[in-house]
């Protein structure tokens, strides 16, 4: 493990915050991608699972933002 990944994990440890911005960064990239794969004709189904997935990730995000919510009010 990088010395990198060690601090990273130290920092979501001692920052609430920081795993909120990294899952709105995550579906952000995925609402990207999404976005083009129906610019580029992707199929129906393909885009469905593609919005199944966003919105799996928008429940875990507000799960994740009230804990850090809570963690920060303490």
């Amino acid at each position: 493990m990088s010395s990198a990944n060690v601090s990273r994990m130290y920092r979501k440890l001692s920052d609430p915050q920081a795993e909120v911005d990294d899952e709105i960064r995550h579906i952000r990239d995925l609402v990207f991608v999404r976005n083009l794969l129906a610019a580029r004709g992707a199929g129906g189904e393909e885009l469905l699972e593609c919005d199944a997935v966003i919105d799996g990730l928008r429940r875990q995000l507000a799960v994740s933002a009230k804990r850090a919510s809570a963690q920060l009010a303490a």
